[in-house]
């Protein structure tokens, strides 16, 4: 039996395992060790993937067909259409 499977599917497990708590942790002790160029740099390429990200997920929601003509509709409608939803009662009672 081979043990050492170099896989992708196993770098992706592994990468799983290891907590949001972890990576944040680690990269604050990295963020102590740069210089405030390389600091800059880092900022910048943060700035970047969540830009990325935004993006792609305005593309999903742009995918969905005639979500942005209900956004438009819903914008349109007067507010005096709205009901409060304070004023709304629920059949639960305390």
């Amino acid at each position: 039996m081979n043990t050492t499977d170099n896989s992708p599917s196993s770098d992706q497990s592994s990468a799983v395992e290891i907590s949001v708590t972890e990576l944040e942790c680690q990269l604050n002790e990295l963020l102590k060790q740069l210089s405030p160029q390389k600091l800059q740099v880092l900022a910048d390429f943060a700035a970047y993937l969540v830009n990325v990200e935004s993006e792609a997920a305005t593309q999903e929601l742009l995918a969905i067909p005639g979500l942005l003509e209900r956004i438009k509709q819903n914008q349109a409608t007067p507010k005096t259409d709205y009901t409060n939803w304070r004023n709304i009662q629920s059949d639960e009672r305390c």
